[in-house]
C-alpha cells in the first residue's frame, strides 16, 4: 500500500540527532535551560515530572495557563533549546515528553513569548538550517504550485472526515453558533456582508478552497470567478458549485476588473516577500468603488522579527513557504496602494475553538478507521500535534485571526 503524507513527515535535518556534544555546548545543560524557562514564565506554570522521578514547578509567579509535562528523556529539553518548536515536535514524536494536555503547554509558551525570549527558539546551526530549508520553498510561481500540492492535495478523502459539511478550512465565527457547520456559515455570511456595498455583482475569490464561500456568494446573486492552485480542491468545488467559474490560476496572473474580491486565509501561504504582489493584485483588479474582504492570520507585531528569523514547526512540516502576517506591515502595503482599511475584526479565540473541534473530529475519524488508507501513525501524530500547536497559539494570544474590508475609492 502506498504511504500518503510522507513528504510532510520528513524535514531538513531529519535523522540527525541535535542532542549531541555540540547541542550540549550550546545549551549549557538541562538545568540551565530549566532555570531560563522558570525565569521567563511571567504568568502560569509548568508542573514537570523529571526522568529521575522528581517533580518540580516552573513559573507560578502570576496566574495564567497551568500545564503539566512528563519529561521521559532529558534530550527533549536540549531539542527545545536548540531546535525550538521543530525540536519540540521531534522530541514529542520520539516519546521524550508527554502531557495530559499539550495545548496548555503551547498556550503557556505563547503567552510568555516576550519574557521567554530565545529560551524556546531555534538557534545556532539549527536556525540556519531551518532558514535555508524555508528559503528553498519560496512561493515563486513554480514553488507555490508545489507548496499548495504538498498540503491541500493530500486528498479530499483525507479532509472530508473532519472538516464538517462546509469543508471550510479556516476559522469559524462561533458567537451564537452551536455547531461547527453553523459557525462556519456565520463566518461566510460575515465575509459576504463585507462586500454588500460593492458597485456590481462581479466577484473574484482568491484561494477558493473547496468552494463553500464561492457557492454562498453565487446563491446570493453574485457572478463569481474563483481561483486555486490545488487540483483536488478544484475538482471538489466544480462538482459542488457548478454555477461558479473555477480555474487553476496564480493570483499574480489575474488581470480583470471585479466589483469585489474575497480571500480567506490565503495570504499566510505567500511568504513576506510576496505580500506586496498580493496587494498589487487587489488594487489592480478591483474596480473603483470596489470592496475586498480579507480574512488572515497574524502574529503579534512584537514577536514577528524573532519569528521571521527562522522557520517554526508549521513552516517546516505543515505549510511550506508560509508566514503569518504582521498586521501593521500588511496594512501599510494596502494603504500605500490607495486601499482604505476598514472595519477590522479580530476573533482569535474562535479559531482556538475551531481547531479544538477539528481535532475532536480528526481523532474520532482515526479511531473509527474513517481516514483513507495510506496515512500511517507517524502522519496522524504529526497532524494531531499540528492541531494542538495551533490551538495553543491562539489560546495564548500570540496569534490572531482577522477580517478586514479594503475599499478602493471611487
Amino acid at each position: 500500500m502506498e504511504r500518503r503524507g510522507v513528504h510532510l513527515t520528513r524535514a531538513a535535518g531529519e535523522g540527525r540527532d541535535s542532542t549531541g556534544i555540540l547541542a550540549r555546548l550550546i545549551s549549557g545543560g538541562q538545568a540551565r535551560i530549566l532555570r531560563r524557562i522558570d525565569h521567563g514564565l511571567a504568568t502560569g506554570s509548568i508542573t514537570a515530572r523529571l526522568p529521575n522521578g522528581d517533580v518540580i514547578t516552573l513559573g507560578g509567579k502570576r496566574s495564567g495557563f497551568d500545564a503539566d509535562i512528563a519529561v521521559h528523556d532529558w534530550r527533549c529539553i536540549l531539542r527545545l533549546a536548540t531546535g525550538g518548536s521543530v525540536g519540540w515536535y521531534r522530541a514529542w514524536e520520539k516519546g521524550e515528553w508527554s502531557s495530559s494536555d499539550p495545548v496548555k503547554i503551547f498556550a503557556l509558551f505563547m503567552a510568555n513569548a516576550d519574557t521567554l525570549g530565545n529560551a524556546a527558539r531555534a538557534k545556532g546551526p539549527w536556525r540556519m538550517v531551518s532558514q535555508a530549508y524555508h528559503r528553498m520553498r519560496r512561493n515563486t510561481k513554480a514553488g507555490s504550485r508545489q507548496n499548495i500540492a504538498a498540503h491541500y492535495d493530500l486528498g479530499n478523502d483525507f479532509y472530508t472526515p473532519w472538516l464538517g459539511r462546509t469543508m471550510a478550512y479556516s476559522s469559524a465565527i462561533w458567537s451564537d453558533a452551536l455547531t461547527l457547520d453553523a459557525a462556519q456559515q456565520a463566518k461566510m455570511n460575515a465575509m459576504a456582508n463585507r462586500i454588500a456595498g460593492a458597485p456590481g455583482p462581479g466577484v473574484l475569490e482568491i484561494g477558493c478552497g473547496w468552494g463553500a464561500l464561492s457557492a454562498l456568494l453565487a446563491a446570493r446573486g453574485h457572478e463569481v470567478e474563483a481561483i486555486s492552485l490545488s487540483d483536488e480542491q478544484l475538482a471538489f468545488a466544480r462538482e459542488a458549485a457548478p454555477d461558479v467559474a473555477f480555474r487553476k490560476q496564480d493570483y499574480r496572473d489575474v488581470d480583470g476588473r471585479y466589483d469585489a474580491i474575497v480571500s480567506v486565509e490565503m495570504v499566510e501561504a505567500l511568504g513576506r516577500e510576496y505580500w506586496p504582489a498580493f496587494m498589487d493584485c487587489i488594487a489592480h483588479n478591483l474596480k473603483a468603488g470596489g470592496r475586498a474582504a480579507i480574512q488572515f492570520i497574524s502574529i503579534r507585531d512584537e514577536l514577528f522579527d524573532h519569528y521571521a528569523r527562522s522557520a517554526d514547526f508549521i513552516q517546516t512540516y505543515i505549510f511550506p513557504g508560509g508566514m503569518l502576517i504582521r498586521t501593521s506591515e500588511f496594512r501599510r502595503l494596502a494603504e500605500v496602494r490607495g486601499l482604505e482599511w476598514r472595519d477590522e475584526a479580530r476573533f482569535g479565540q474562535d479559531y482556538a475553538r475551531t481547531l479544538a473541534d477539528w481535532r475532536l473530529r480528526f481523532d474520532r475519524a482515526v479511531e473509527q478507521g474513517r481516514l483513507p488508507a495510506g496515512f500511517d501513525d507517524t502522519f496522524t501524530r504529526l497532524w494531531r500535534f499540528y492541531l494542538m500547536y495551533c490551538e495553543g497559539g491562539f489560546r495564548g494570544g500570540g496569534i490572531d485571526v482577522h477580517q478586514v474590508t479594503l475599499v478602493k475609492p471611487a
